[in-house]
């Protein structure tokens, strides 16, 4: 899951800058899937809720797979590279429209 959301982060610039805004939309819709989960659940993927039955390990990355000092700065770095690439696919949207 991790992999396949931060896939989508990281490729939301790229049909954006294309002009490819209905694919840039879905990809922002699908990572604001995970987003609204990760919000609703205080902070936390409710996958590592589940991981957490089955370890005795409390870690950052006990679910993931990353090393831990990763996974600690997984919703700081993610965090940004969506907003950011909102606001890119947003501006680039509405630049396209004008022109």
């Amino acid at each position: 899951m991790w992999a396949c959301f931060a896939g989508c982060i990281v490729l939301i610039p790229v049909p954006a800058a294309l002009g490819r805004f209905p694919l840039a939309a879905a990809l922002l819709a699908v990572t604001l899937v995970e987003v609204l989960a990760i919000v609703l659940n205080v902070g936390s993927c409710p996958l590592t809720r589940i991981a957490a039955r089955y370890a005795s390990d409390r870690r950052a990355n006990v679910d993931i797979y990353l090393p831990e000092w990763r996974a600690r700065q997984n919703k700081r770095l993610f965090g940004a590279l969506y907003a950011g690439s909102v606001m890119l696919t947003a501006y680039l949207w509405r630049a396209h429209g004008a022109a």
